[in-house]
């Protein structure tokens, strides 16, 4: 494995430790702990030391560079698919990850629900790690035995060089709605992070062409998908009782298949892995035959019963998430709608009355609650939310556990209840603290207090 450390934590004997300062934690105040653990060289900004030191103006280019430099070639005979875009990566990581290990390629996957082999391994921090993470985690894939890789590809990722040295054998584009502005300011900063994908390319680049931005993702080998005239494309889609049902076209055959996702964001998500499985080999038919054994992710668009109605956990945290998540349970309920959603704190405040807005217009009641505070007062988190919000459909609770009761209550016949914002997350940010809280497990014991009475 990698012998550059930049957690003190996780140095052995003979490593090369680099401190990073970063926004919360300076590594130059584990030098000596790393020392302690074995460190043979430290890398700082300043300092001298009991083991050789080398003093460098950046640390963080430091530690890319040289993993780009002594690893990168270990990596020359995996084929990696980067899957970037605002909404949609995890989703149609883990579908294709699963697709590709049933058709019989070995496949691991990297992303925001953590590292997969055969199964889930670890959590990770990030939707793509910092590079030493990332690189180890590649590297003992390939131990493993995996030669294919499926991660999610951040902007953040990409504009903090988090993949250098990595090349792609296949990359995806899902959309680009607003998010992370607080990070890259502009979205035309955004749009620029992401196209860095494709200096890192050396295959087809499949790209959702009804999004606005999907051109731009333009290259030698290029392939589309969407309802507009496309490689991929879509025709119609039904909502089914388990999921929905797909119709599409490639090379002028029409072909159908069944998965157990809802919604039209969905369809995207699913042609999406379809095409990234078609391109590596596979016919559609192969892919079709196992289209309804696919999973949806924790909390993406999970569905739990509850009385005569049903929650829906969904990691939506964005005004395009919240707008497509609520729009599809629009297109086919038979009761009511009702969201409960709030906005992350230390994080893009510009999106937060969009939010507001989008949540009260399209649903018949919401209930405005903490997502991750952070360490932002969430009075003023819920001032910018309602500040967007014109109607008078909504009520305001900040216990989000709380909240989540609230809402299971109100279901009556037929009323869909969507629980936005965390998804797979089990524990909420209070400060710098991470306090166990998990939306389906608060479901599923609203369901078992019900049955007990």
């Amino acid at each position: 494995m990698l012998n550059i450390k930049i957690d003190s934590r996780k140095v052995t004997k003979g490593d090369i430790f680099v401190a990073i300062k970063g926004h919360t934690v300076d590594g130059h105040n584990y030098i000596n702990q790393a020392i302690a653990n074995g460190a043979i060289k430290i890398v700082a900004n300043y300092g001298d030391y009991s083991v050789p030191t080398e003093i460098v103006e950046d640390t963080e280019k430091y530690v890319t560079d040289y993993v780009e430099k002594n690893h990168s070639q270990e990596l020359n005979n995996m084929k990696i698919i980067g899957i970037t875009g605002t909404n949609g990566k995890t989703t149609t990581a883990y579908l294709l990850y699963q697709l590709l290990n049933k058709l019989g390629l070995k496949t691991a996957y990297i992303g925001t629900i953590g590292f997969y082999l055969d199964k889930f391994i670890e959590e990770i921090p990030n939707t793509t790690p910092n590079i030493v993470d990332l690189y180890e985690l590649l590297l003992r894939a390939k131990e493993s035995g995996y030669k294919n890789i499926v991660m999610e590809v951040s902007s953040h990722a990409l504009d903090m060089r988090r993949v250098a040295g990595i090349k792609f054998s296949q990359a995806a584009f899902t959309n680009l709605t607003q998010d992370h502005l607080d990070y890259h300011k502009t979205m035309a900063n955004y749009l620029e992070a992401k196209k860095l994908i494709l200096k890192q390319l050396n295959g087809p680049m499949i790209s959702n062409i009804d999004d606005p931005y999907g051109k731009e993702f333009k290259t030698d080998n290029f392939i589309t998908l969407g309802f507009n005239p496309a490689d991929y494309q879509i025709i119609s889609y039904e909502n089914t009782k388990t999921g929905t049902s797909i119709n599409f076209k490639y090379q002028n055959v029409d072909y159908q298949l069944n998965t157990k996702l809802r919604g039209k964001y969905n369809v995207y998500n699913f042609i999406t892995a379809v095409a990234i499985a078609n391109q590596c080999g596979f016919s559609i038919e192969d892919i079709i035959k196992l289209s309804e054994t696919i999973n949806p992710p924790k909390g993406r668009c999970q569905i739990i019963p509850v009385k005569n109605g049903e929650a829906i956990i969904d990691y939506a945290h964005t005004p395009d998430a919240v707008l497509k998540i609520v729009t599809t349970f629009n297109e086919h309920k038979k009761g009511r709608v009702i969201t409960l959603v709030g906005c992350g704190g230390d994080r893009d405040p510009k999106k937060r009355p969009i939010m507001g807005k989008i949540a009260s217009e399209n649903s018949d009641y919401v209930i405005f609650t903490s997502d991750n505070p952070r360490t932002e007062d969430p009075q003023k988190i819920m001032a910018d939310i309602i500040a967007g919000v014109n109607k008078d459909n909504y009520e305001i609770e900040l216990d989000r556990r709380k909240a989540i009761h609230k809402a299971l209550n109100m279901i009556k016949e037929n009323d869909i209840v969507l629980i936005l914002g965390k998804g797979h997350e089990d524990y909420q940010i209070l400060g710098h603290q991470k306090v166990h809280l998990d939306d389906a497990e608060e479901v599923e014991k609203y369901n078992q207090s019900k049955s007990n009475h």
